[in-house]
């Protein structure tokens, strides 16, 4: 098994997913981050090699990453880390992964693809729920109808977030939305468009939001126009279109902290039962410039499960040479039936 492999936020929540994985596959990562004392109880409990360092500057990225094939970002907010840990990667010749869901985080590291290319270095963002059975789903439709020109995709995650996925919905709750329109990314209000979606079990509620594939969907597919929703419980709805009016009351520092504790005191994310007795739904739909159709639903695993299988599954793969230089996304490089090789995973064409 590769022992070339290193997990920065090794003591986040998922990255503990990702390591239980790895010690039942046999094999022996390197986990990192920026606070030894943070990770070195983590390398005792598993037997691993530990290397603690900060993201401020990429020249001591790439110089930590010595010997490695393959980087797993896993310390979110990704808007903080990643860049600078995929520029050390270019640098040190090291394939760069992580589990991003944030559009802004898609396109500053898609700007590097070319770079990256020239490294022989590959840069895959969204190697974990974000995006990769959205990004499998998008993949799948575009070969339905080749000539498709919109694409809408829209997810039911059922069960309790982390906290790194918690904080990252605050520090983004007063920056609005984001679509595809025409090719380019296009800001709207937050909330900004609602629709009733059947994933499977009757309609449900939904609204837009900014997830990660109305960046990748566009480099996946090349469809122009892309939008995607999420259902969500009233409570929600309601204050993501409350954020459209108090967007900078939401994004104080007060409020900030407050949302923040309040994260900080609850728990870390789901336990390993109420993860197995999760499941998500994802549903998509296509149409061209004639009118035809064509929409598939996407049933898979808890999202976190799913998240630490996809992501340790790439980077094995990535390590084994399965990588391809530059910027890519999951269906780009393995396929749309990728996500289809994981347990609980189930398509549906409608």
């Amino acid at each position: 098994m590769p022992e070339d492999i290193l997990i920065y936020g090794a003591n986040g929540y998922t990255a503990g997913i990702i390591l239980q994985l790895a010690q039942k596959d046999g094999a022996r990562p390197i986990v990192s981050g920026r606070s030894l004392d943070k990770i070195e109880p983590l390398a005792k409990r598993f037997g691993l090699a530990a290397r603690a360092f900060a993201l401020d500057d990429p020249n001591v990225v790439a110089r930590n990453l010595a010997g490695v094939t393959v980087a797993l970002n896993c310390a979110g907010p990704f808007s903080r880390t990643a860049q600078k840990m995929a520029e050390g990667c270019i640098k040190a010749g090291v394939h760069y992964l992580d589990i991003t869901g944030e559009i802004d985080v898609f396109e500053k590291i898609a700007l590097r693809g070319p770079a990256a290319r020239a490294a022989g270095v590959m840069l895959m963002p969204g190697t974990g729920f974000d995006v990769v059975p959205s990004d499998c789903l998008a993949a799948h439709l575009k070969r339905r109808l080749p000539d498709a020109t919109s694409l809408t995709l829209a997810i039911q995650a059922i069960g309790q977030a982390s906290h790194g996925t918690a904080t990252t919905i605050v520090e983004n709750m007063s920056r609005g939305g984001a679509i595809r329109r025409g090719g380019k990314l296009t800001p709207v209000p937050s909330a900004w468009a609602s629709r009733k979606i059947d994933f499977g079990n009757g309609p449900v509620a939904t609204i837009s939001i900014p997830w990660g594939d109305v960046s990748t969907a566009w480099h996946s597919t090349g469809i122009p126009d892309i939008q995607v929703f999420m259902a969500a419980p009233t409570p929600l709805r309601v204050m993501a279109k409350l954020s459209r009016y108090f967007g900078s009351l939401m994004g104080s520092e007060i409020v900030q902290d407050f949302l923040k504790q309040r994260i900080n005191a609850s728990p870390a994310g789901p336990d390993a039962e109420q993860r197995h007795n999760g499941a998500s739904y994802l549903w998509g739909e296509v149409s061209n410039a004639a009118g035809q159709t064509a929409s598939a639903r996407l049933k898979t695993m808890d999202g976190y499960d799913l998240s630490a299988a996809t992501a340790w599954d790439i980077a094995k793969r990535t390590a084994s040479g399965e990588a391809q230089p530059g910027f890519q996304t999951p269906s780009m490089v393995f396929g749309p039936d990728y996500i289809l090789n994981f347990a609980g995973s189930a398509r549906t064409d409608l």
